[in-house]
């Protein structure tokens, strides 16, 4: 199916509906291609594939994706995605939902979001989890190209557990940002951003602590059994080392994370 394409923009939305038994819902349109890929273990996977140059200003992208009672999903994608300035002048959109049930289990592990310079971009990632669901799920933003200055970039990231809130942060960068985004306080002159959140009923049992896993990334446990790490880099590569490799040393949270990888 093809995304509705007006004077304002592309208007596109993806579907992933994951059962036990298989993917009885993958839809997408426009710049949003859903493919099948190998799998780990029990995990049904979906890879993001990027159809077309997007989100350019003043589209209008969501996806979601649902995983039901029992059910496993890892969802990636095949490329970064890039924010582009658009023709409208106007800021693109692009909406997640995400949403898993009991017993369930998501991976949610797209590759980076690149603000290129001109672009302006709001995304909000809203996260529904059923009480023993289990989530792992990285962001990365990375604020513009190399050697160019980022564009405007606002995302926000909501999660409910059972019905109650366990996060809901917004962070915003760029020249359309409050003053002070990239001062000390904030990014330091970073240009890699990003954060891994892992939800997992074990840690109830097996709470972790706050602590720095580096000069530019920390731990912070959440009120229920989860935490998030956060972290600064000066690029993508080394972003994506801090996040993956948790820092040094057998903690907890690192175990949590293989735990949930290899199921």
């Amino acid at each position: 199916m093809a995304g509705m394409t007006s004077g304002a923009g592309v208007r596109a939305t993806a579907r992933i509906v994951a059962t036990p038994g298989g993917l009885p819902v993958l839809a997408g349109e426009g710049p949003l291609a859903l493919r099948r890929t190998r799998a780990t273990g029990a995990h049904h996977r979906v890879t993001v594939v990027g159809a077309m140059s997007a989100p350019l200003g003043g589209d209008r992208l969501a996806l979601e994706a649902e995983v039901r009672e029992g059910a496993r999903l890892t969802v990636d994608s095949a490329a970064a995605t890039i924010a582009l300035p658009g023709r409208t002048g106007e800021p693109a959109r692009y909406d997640v939902r995400l949403a898993v049930g009991p017993g369930g289990e998501l991976r949610w592990l797209p590759e980076q979001l690149i603000s290129a310079r001109g672009s302006e971009l709001r995304m909000h990632t809203r996260v529904e989890l059923a009480a023993d669901a289990r989530l792992v799920l990285r962001e990365e933003q990375i604020l513009g190209r190399h050697g160019e200055e980022p564009g405007t970039l606002t995302t926000r990231l909501t999660v409910h557990r059972a019905g109650r809130p366990l996060l809901d942060q917004e962070l915003a960068y760029g020249p359309g940002a409050p003053g002070g985004w990239n001062g000390s306080a904030v990014l330091g002159g970073h240009r890699a951003v990003g954060q891994l959140l892992v939800v997992d009923p074990e840690l109830a049992e097996k709470p972790v602590e706050a602590r720095m896993l580096s000069e530019s990334a920390v731990l912070t446990p959440l009120a229920g059994p989860a935490f998030l790490v956060t972290a600064l880099a000066p690029d993508a590569r080394l972003l994506r080392r801090v996040l993956d490799g948790l820092g040094e040393g057998g903690t907890a949270q690192r175990d949590s994370v293989s735990r949930l990888s290899v199921r």
